[in-house]
């Protein structure tokens, strides 16, 4: 077991963090994230202490910083499970111990989940509020998405350094990938712990949680941009046979095609690494279920006395968000989804 802490602009609280795991026998592996001149007397003392310290070559941000960790720990020590823990003496020893135990020969990304019960700074109440939300608009389950104290086993460390991403905003689109690709994750309970009022974050809540929501926003252009042009199609086959079965079918099947390939391709894009002709497929019988979906969840709305528009609208947003999250969970899903226990 590593366990990987990534410091820019470190205080003495990551060499008392770094005793304390050396007391319990931990190796540890720091990576400075260009943090600059001032702050080498704090990597010395680690190297010191008998850490292994990576320098960045100027700040690059904490994905960066992570990414360069495990790949550095999968090179030299195969195999190896890692923890990775944020260097200002948030996580406590016995915190990261126990994240350790729950990594140590499993297959499930392990997360130390915080309660936040008690005094929490507001900043970061809005923060995991905001994120928390985010992920689970995005048919994720997880109660701390920001936590930095994460257990990966080994056989998950090229998925973790595979997934793309910057910043803090990075952990986040790990836990959504992984969410999407079905692999497991499960929390641990740790104790809530912020320090000086959490002034060394450099975590900026809503500009790195908004970062999420990239895939609803695109899906949204896509579907917009297939809806005009379902109409247009409509006008110009009507035009040309002057058969209104045929020209609304005929317009369908184009304004489809152009949505499930632009979905596979822009939306989901980890859709390209699976299997076009099972998307196919669960793509059409996604459509057909939403198509009756919708008609009998307007239907009902209708019975209830709701006039048609307002039935039509909320039916629509019904199927939409279902669109949305069964697309991304389940239509265009790579295989390596069923990747655990290889």
């Amino acid at each position: 077991m590593i366990v990987l802490i990534p410091a820019y602009e470190p205080d003495e609280r990551m060499c008392e963090l770094l005793d304390a795991l050396d007391a319990e026998g931990v190796q540890t592996v720091v990576v400075d994230d260009g943090s600059g001149a001032a702050y080498s007397p704090h990597f010395d003392d680690a190297a010191r202490r008998g850490a292994t310290v990576l320098h960045q070559p100027r700040n690059q941000g904490k994905a960066r910083a992570l990414r360069r960790g495990l790949t550095f720990i999968a090179e030299r020590w195969p195999g190896e499970d890692v923890v990775t823990a944020d260097s200002d003496g948030q996580h406590r020893p016995s915190d990261i111990l126990a994240v350790a135990a729950a990594t140590v020969g499993g297959e499930a990304l392990v997360l130390g989940g915080r309660s936040f019960r008690g005094t929490v700074p507001v900043r970061s109440r809005f923060g995991n509020a905001v994120s928390r939300g985010l992920f689970r608009l995005s048919g994720g389950d997880v109660h701390d998405t920001q936590t930095g104290l994460r257990g990966i086993p080994s056989v998950l460390i090229a998925d973790v350094v595979a997934v793309a991403g910057e910043r803090f905003a990075w952990e986040m689109k790990v836990l959504l990938e992984f969410t999407r690709r079905g692999i497991p994750i499960r929390e641990v309970p740790i104790a809530t712990v912020y320090l000086d009022d959490n002034a060394s974050s450099h975590f900026r809540p809503l500009r790195d949680s908004l970062d999420v929501l990239r895939p609803m926003l695109r899906y949204v252009l896509v579907s917009f941009g297939s809806f005009v042009l379902d109409i247009a199609a409509v006008q110009l086959l009507y035009a040309l046979i002057g058969n209104l079965l045929l020209s609304a079918i005929g317009a369908r099947l184009l304004s489809a095609t152009v949505n499930f390939t632009l979905n596979r391709s822009f939306v989901f894009r980890g859709g390209p690494q699976g299997d076009i002709r099972r998307q196919v497929w669960r793509y059409a019988a996604l459509a057909l279920a939403l198509l009756a979906g919708g008609y009998a969840s307007m239907a009902l709305f209708i019975a209830w006395g709701v006039p048609v528009l307002w039935a039509k609208l909320l039916a629509d947003t019904a199927v939409y968000a279902c669109g949305f999250l069964v697309q991304r969970g389940y239509v265009f899903v790579a295989r390596s989804a069923d990747r655990v226990g290889r």
